[in-house]
C-alpha cells in the first residue's frame, strides 16, 4: 500500500488544497483547518448548514492564504498575529482564536448570505482530543475531533460499486489516501505508519450530510450518506474512513508506503 493522495483544508469547511508532500505536525498537516468561520454567537460554521462553503476556494503561498469566493478575492496573512481575541466554540470545545482583520469576513459573509468572521487559531493554543481516544499531550485544531482523517481508496470503490452514480473522494475530506489494500482494511488496526510517520488509528469517522454535498457544485442530495447508512451503521453512527493521531512529527510524500500495524 502507498501514499496516493494528501489534501489539507486551511478554512475549515472550504475547498482544500491537494500536495504532492506534508509536514506532519502534533495537531495535524501543516496548514490544516487553522481558519475557520464562526457566526454572531461564535459558534463554528460548515457545509452541514452552508453547503455553499464548498465553492470558497483556498491558495497558500510562504505567507499568505488567499481565498475566493465566486470573483471575489482575499489575502489574508497565513499566521495572523493582529487581531481581536476571541473564544469561539466547536461541538463542545471552547477555544480561544484571534479574529482575522481586513475584509475576509465580509466577502464570506456576502457569499454565504450569513454574517460571520473569519478566526483563526493561533500555535500557542492547544486543543485537546477526546481523552478516551487519545493521550492527554495529543491536541487538534479547528477539524472536528481529530488530527488527521485517512480514507481509502479500495474503500470507496466498494461503496461506488452499490451506488447509481459514483462518488469522487473529496466528498468524505481525508487528509491521506490509501491506494492498494481490502476494502475498509483500515477499520480492522490501531496503528498505521506513513512513510516515517507513526500514527495512532482509534476509531473510525462517524460521517455526516456534509458527504451529501457535492464539493465541485454545492448541491445537496441524498446520496451516498443513504447508501452508507445500508451497512455501515452501527447503532446512530454512519462510519467511513479512520481517524489519526500523530505519534511524532515529520515529513510525508504522495508514493510513501503505508503499512498497518497490530
Amino acid at each position: 500500500m502507498q501514499l496516493a493522495e494528501i489534501h489539507v483544508y486551511p478554512l475549515k469547511g472550504a475547498r482544500g488544497l491537494s500536495l504532492a508532500r506534508s509536514d506532519v505536525l502534533a495537531g495535524g498537516l501543516r496548514h490544516d483547518r487553522r481558519f475557520m468561520l464562526v457566526d454572531e454567537h461564535g459558534t463554528f460554521l460548515t457545509q452541514r448548514e452552508h453547503p455553499r462553503l464548498a465553492l470558497v476556494t483556498t491558495a497558500v503561498s510562504s505567507d499568505t492564504l488567499t481565498l475566493a469566493a465566486r470573483d471575489d478575492t482575499v489575502a489574508v496573512p497565513l499566521r495572523p498575529e493582529d487581531g481581536a481575541r476571541r473564544r469561539v466554540r466547536i461541538w463542545d470545545d471552547a477555544v480561544d482564536s484571534l479574529e482575522v482583520p481586513g475584509n475576509a469576513s465580509a466577502l464570506l459573509s456576502s457569499h454565504l448570505g450569513v454574517r460571520c468572521t473569519l478566526v483563526y487559531m493561533p500555535d500557542h493554543v492547544v486543543r485537546p482530543v477526546d481523552p478516551r481516544y487519545a493521550k492527554p499531550a495529543d491536541q487538534v485544531g479547528f477539524a472536528d475531533g481529530f488530527p488527521v482523517l485517512l480514507a481509502a481508496r479500495a474503500s470507496l470503490a466498494d461503496l461506488n460499486a452499490r451506488l447509481e452514480r459514483p462518488v469522487p473522494m473529496d466528498r468524505f475530506r481525508p487528509n491521506l489516501v490509501v491506494e492498494g489494500g481490502a476494502a475498509f482494511e483500515e477499520d480492522r488496526h490501531p496503528r498505521a505508519r506513513v512513510g516515517e510517520v507513526a500514527f495512532l488509528m482509534p476509531k473510525r469517522c462517524a460521517r455526516c450530510a456534509v458527504i451529501t454535498v457535492d464539493q465541485a457544485t454545492a448541491a445537496v442530495a441524498k446520496e451516498p450518506l443513504r447508501t452508507l447508512a445500508g451497512y455501515r451503521r452501527v447503532g446512530n453512527k454512519v462510519y467511513f474512513a479512520q481517524n489519526l493521531v500523530p505519534d511524532d512529527e515529520g515529513g510525508i510524500a504522495v508514493g510513501d508506503p503505508i503499512e498497518y500495524l497490530t
